[in-house]
């Protein structure tokens, strides 16, 4: 019996007592002391009272414990069950195989369980008091916790996927339910995070894609992820309206390898193919295995099929040398088969057909070889690669030439500069146009070499025309749009600056229109970088692109050279007229020189004149020339020929 029905027992018994005594005094003892009949009513009242006074006093000073020990039983059940889901709740907390961890409304921790050690690494005395920041992955940004504080303080609770911690600092994601617990006055006393650790079904997940979208043997992308890699580089080509190439490489009797060395040597070799042409192609190139001995070669940004047919015989280059396979050196070639985006195909299937059907052309014309999927544009793009080649050759054997054209005042007839072009001599076919091979070089890659060798040689040809005291107060040399994009072309240039001795105020730097405007914010920056070398800038062809007027006054130019297709039409053109004008004004109102291109006749020289323009050049005044041959001396006067 516990002490409170003990309490309870004893009031009972004390009051039955006391109510007996009250019967028999009041029934026997006070007849017998008293005779009286009107004082026995009196006593008999007064003893009366004196029980419900006496009784009053019992039941107030045992109120509690009567009312304890009435209401005991549903009491100790209540008690008994809340003891029950306190043991329960502590069960599930430290049995459970979810992290928990609890923090009061100030962020600090209060709790954690078991699961929690296991997957943090942490033990509880390491992370009591302490923020669960600790335990950022720095995975994500500010945005992303703004974003669950702000879902916590609507909703009352968050779920989502994070990146956490581990006490050993990997990282590893996590599946993570936050609530916030209130309390009787309806504020947030504490927060619950329960989480479960997704590093096993990631990596069960990465297994799986593994298997559907990578060749098991070489690990390449198979013909189901390069589809689908197809399938988004044609939407955004298409957006973006560039072009993409699809090519696909089959292995030249790869059968006779399997049939006399074994299977396992043809794995070998196919393994060996796909870390040599893996090796060959940087990002922007997708290389997958197709099945059996075929390869495919997926470029996002193939402007031209000169690009494409480049890549292929990169390709075949790669297979001249042996493939060693379990010490033994295998020679092996390849047949290729190219397709292009929108000129061949509109959609990834169609790329992937029609590079088939190129493909089947490369071996019906003896394999070792590529074929277009047009016929006409393999015959040009074979042409164009083998010119690039030939190209590079010329570069390292020096058969490469400078020509120089003067540019003449328009005033004095006088020869004032020179402009810097590049020739080819070729020791077969003669001197090569320019039309035909520096549009070769900038798709080759070539023409940072050749814009590189031209600024030397020109420099130094311009020391020494100032060591002879030749009337020559500049020397222009083109830049072109992929070297400007460099960014570090003011370092170039310092450094020829350096090498030749030439001054700095020497040498003009012509960057076409397109180029600028390309990229113009970093293009102005560039140009004020060459600007502090102390060398003059001009923008070459003005009027053909989109400059902006604001950009171009923000540009340190000193020059602007109309388009020959501008001067052309020089006087008869209305339209011509109209914009040389323009021009003309537009550059004499911001302090800069105009050079007119392409003066072919008298007439022409006479209006540019006229209408303000200072310099110019063209086949009129001479053709460009070998530095010797330049006459200081003489120069024509156009107002003679015209008179």
């Amino acid at each position: 019996m516990t002490d409170l029905s003990r309490k309870a027992l004893g009031a009972a018994i004390f009051h039955g007592w006391l109510t007996f005594l009250w019967w028999l005094s009041s029934e026997y003892l006070l007849p017998f002391w008293v005779h009286d009949p009107a004082r026995l009513q009196q006593w008999q009242q007064t003893s009366g009272y004196l029980w419900l006074v006496l009784s009053a006093l019992a039941l107030f000073l045992l109120r509690r414990p009567l009312v304890r020990w009435l209401g005991g039983e549903e009491l100790q059940r209540r008690q008994d069950a809340d003891h029950d889901r306190l043991r329960i709740a502590s069960a599930v907390f430290d049995s459970t195989r979810e992290g928990v961890l609890v923090t009061n409304d100030k962020g600090q921790i209060v709790h954690v369980n078991r699961a929690f050690v296991d997957i943090t690494g942490y033990q509880p005395e390491e992370v009591l008091g302490r923020n669960p920041s600790t335990f950022k992955s720095g995975r994500h940004d500010a945005s992303f916790y703004t974003r669950m504080y702000q879902a916590i303080g609507a909703q009352g609770q968050w779920s989502g996927e994070i990146w956490n911690r581990r006490k050993s600092g990997e990282v590893y994601p996590q599946w993570q339910n936050i609530s916030g617990i209130q309390g009787n006055d309806g504020r947030v006393r504490h927060y619950v995070a329960v989480f479960s650790d997704l590093s096993a079904i990631k990596r069960s997940e990465q297994e799986r894609m593994q298997m559907a979208h990578y060749d098991a043997l070489t690990g390449l992308p198979n013909r189901l992820l390069l589809t689908d890699r197809a399938t988004e580089a044609v939407a955004a080509a298409r957006e973006a309206k560039r072009g993409c190439a699809m090519l696909l490489v089959d292995l030249d009797h790869f059968k006779n390898i399997n049939d006399s060395l074994g299977h396992s040597r043809g794995d070998q070799l196919l393994k060996a193919v796909a870390e040599r042409l893996n090796g060959c192609f940087g990002t922007e190139v997708t290389l997958a295995r197709l099945g059996g001995d075929e390869f495919a070669l997926l470029v996002k940004n193939c402007q031209q099929m000169v690009q494409a047919a480049a890549l292929a015989q990169k390709v075949l280059d790669a297979f001249k040398l042996p493939f060693e396979v379990e010490g033994q050196a295998l020679f092996s070639t390849a047949s290729i088969g190219i397709s292009l985006f929108p000129n061949d195909a509109l959609s990834a299937e169609q790329l992937l057909r029609n590079a088939d059907a190129a493909l089947f052309k490369a071996k019906r014309r003896g394999r070792e070889g590529y074929a277009l999927y047009t016929e006409e544009l393999t015959a040009h793009a074979q042409q164009r690669v083998q010119l690039a080649s030939e190209l590079r050759r010329a570069i390292e054997q020096d058969e490469l030439r400078v020509y120089y054209q003067p540019v003449h005042d328009l005033t004095t007839r006088q020869i004032r500069g020179v402009e810097a072009l590049v020739r080819w001599e070729h020791p077969e076919r003669g001197m090569v146009s320019p039309g035909e091979f520096i549009p070769v070089a900038e798709q080759s890659g070539l023409i940072a070499d050749i814009d590189d060798w031209v600024l030397r040689a020109a420099c130094t040809q311009m020391r020494q025309w100032q060591e002879a005291q030749a009337p020559l107060s500049f020397v222009a040399v083109n830049i072109s749009s992929r070297q400007f994009g460099t960014g570090d072309l003011d370092v170039q240039v310092a450094k020829v600056l350096r090498d030749t001795g030439l001054d700095p105020g020497c040498l003009e730097l012509e960057v076409t229109e397109s180029a600028v405007m390309s990229d113009p914010e970093q293009a102005i920056e560039q140009l004020h970088r060459l600007r502090e070398l102390g060398l003059n800038l001009a923008i070459d062809d003005f009027g053909t692109g989109y400059s902006s007027l604001l950009r171009l006054k923000r540009m340190p130019v000193q020059k602007l050279k109309i388009d020959q297709g501008f001067v052309a039409g020089l006087p008869a053109d209305e339209d011509d007229v109209a914009i040389v004008r323009a021009i003309i004004a537009l550059a004499r109102s911001m302090n800069m020189q105009v050079l007119a291109e392409g003066i072919e006749e008298p007439q022409q020289a006479v209006f540019l004149h006229d209408s303000g323009c200072e310099l110019g050049q063209g086949y009129w005044f001479a053709r460009p020339m070998p530095a010797a041959m330049i006459d200081w001396q003489h120069a024509p006067d156009f107002r003679l020929s015209v008179a």
